[in-house]
């Protein structure tokens, strides 16, 4: 994925596998068995999801340490 800035509040993702912009989506994530839907970052071309890093090491590492503490 590579970053392109249009203006100071607009910016627009860019899949570095096709080339397609990425849109908001409503995409279903599988996290530890678990499935649920989510709105994501999704390419209008391949389908590849970008999950923020705030997403992967924040939220699901609090649900990962969580679990494992059970």
């Amino acid at each position: 994925m590579s970053v392109k800035k249009q203006s100071e509040s607009a910016i627009t993702l860019v899949c570095c596998k096709c080339g397609e912009e990425f849109v908001k989506a409503s995409v279903t994530a599988s996290y530890l068995g678990a499935e649920f839907p989510i709105e994501l970052w999704k390419c209008h071309g391949c389908g590849v999801v970008y999950i923020p890093e705030e997403l992967a090491v924040g939220k699901m590492l609090k649900v990962e340490q969580a679990l494992e503490d059970k």
